[in-house]
């Protein structure tokens, strides 16, 4: 979630290897404070664990966050699927991983977390049970949604689970401050879930308000879907 002090990537030198779309330069305990208060409203215990029930998450599956920012998600989805379980988290700021790793070290959670865009998965085919995408659309153009969705389904087992979470956009609402590149609404994702490969989408509200102005909120929902078997894998699952 880059909801302060960030940039955006230039089509430049070792910028395209990481990422093309925003990216946080906040420390990561300002990034912490920032989204523990002005975006949660305290709440961040609560939520990320229903970010995790929404994922349906289950020991031993292997799960991927991606834009993991400071490691909220990771670290509950580490204990959701336990020791026969893996999770990894990828995302572009060098600061905010800094910060995800000292607080898997402090848990004492092995989490595998590296630096990187969402347009470039730096994982073979077939790697994860679930990817999950908590406040990170918002900040994509839709060609650059349409490049992270068709990675995450490469790297999606088939019949891999995909869950976003992120803004809805509210009657009337203008983004005056510049904080979101792409479209806000989450409810035109499942379109281009679609494209990418994925069926099966189910969507609703989550209990998260953010404040963006003394007279408006944002409020957030979520999507989750199924990557879709390609007939050659269907057939191979009716043989066994």
């Amino acid at each position: 979630m880059h909801l302060f002090n960030h940039h955006h990537r230039k089509p430049d030198g070792h910028a395209v290897r990481r990422t093309q779309g925003t990216v946080v330069s906040s420390p990561a305990w300002l990034y912490d404070l920032m989204v523990r208060w002005f975006v949660y409203h305290g709440k961040e215990q609560k939520l990320r664990h229903l970010t995790a029930d929404l994922a349906q998450l289950q020991p031993g599956e292997m799960v991927l966050d991606v834009g993991c920012g400071t490691g909220t998600i990771a670290l509950v989805a580490k204990q959701r699927v336990g020791a026969a379980g893996r999770v990894c988290g990828i995302d572009p700021s060098p600061q905010l991983l800094a910060g995800a790793q000292r607080k898997a070290k402090h848990a004492r959670l092995p989490i595998d977390f590296q630096l990187g865009g969402i347009e470039h998965l730096p994982f073979p085919n077939q790697s994860f049970d679930v990817v999950l995408s908590t406040f990170v659309m918002h900040h994509l153009p839709d060609d650059l949604k349409r490049q992270g969705l068709a990675e995450i389904a490469r790297v999606l087992k088939p019949e891999g689970r995909l869950l976003v979470v992120d803004f809805k956009h509210p009657e009337g609402y203008q983004d005056r401050h510049g904080q979101f590149s792409g479209e806000l609404d989450i409810q035109d994702l499942p379109a281009l879930m679609k494209e990418a490969g994925f069926s099966q989408t189910e969507s609703g509200e989550t209990p998260l308000r953010v404040r963006m102005s003394p007279t408006g909120h944002l409020h957030s929902g979520f999507v989750l879907a199924r990557k879709s078997q390609s007939p050659c894998e269907k057939e191979k699952e009716s043989r066994e």
